[in-house]
């Protein structure tokens, strides 16, 4: 009779995830949960390079603050994850840390091979379930779609255009897909 004995994942901290090298991969916790990602390739930048360009001149004339890119961090109870893109806030004061930081009103991931299973799934329930986040985009180079979550919704997918409209401005941001998967 084969015996079966129940494995119990590592829960990690934050300072545990602080204690982590500097090696050129992100590192993030969600839930205890620690995620490893090698650097992106090419085709991630280039589609993040053209989402920031457009995004920065919309949230700048509509003052939603700044568009972050990796390096910035978003941080909930204990967990701690490094979007592609987020949009939010810049906080106010000097020397503010992560947890003090405004909740960002969008954030937006870039699916690679390595990352496309967690973005999906645990960093879309981390965003939209656990942080209520108001939206949250997953971007699909591959298909060249963009899914759209947000809380109490049915996911969208974009294929061609893409309307976000954040509370504050009149009008909505239109994003031609093919501007950003050229």
């Amino acid at each position: 009779m084969a015996m079966h004995m129940a494995t119990q994942l590592k829960r990690w901290t934050l300072e545990e995830l602080h204690s982590l090298p500097d090696d050129g991969n992100k590192y993030e916790l969600i839930h205890g949960e620690l995620f490893v990602t090698p650097p992106p390739n090419d085709d991630h930048e280039t589609i993040l390079a053209r989402l920031t360009r457009i995004l920065d001149r919309y949230v700048e004339a509509n003052g939603l603050g700044q568009v972050y890119r990796p390096r910035a961090v978003f941080r909930l109870n204990g967990s701690e994850v490094e979007p592609d893109l987020m949009v939010r806030q810049e906080a106010s004061g000097i020397g503010n840390a992560w947890e003090t930081a405004p909740p960002p009103i969008l954030v937006v991931e870039v699916f690679s091979s390595s990352t496309r299973r967690r973005d999906s799934m645990q960093k879309k329930d981390f965003y939209v379930e656990h942080a209520e986040l108001a939206e949250y985009w997953m971007v699909d180079g591959d298909r060249r779609e963009i899914r759209i979550a947000r809380p109490g919704e049915a996911d969208r997918i974009a294929t061609v255009t893409l309307e976000w409209h954040p509370s504050g401005p009149a009008e909505p941001l239109m994003i031609r897909l093919s501007d950003v998967f050229r």
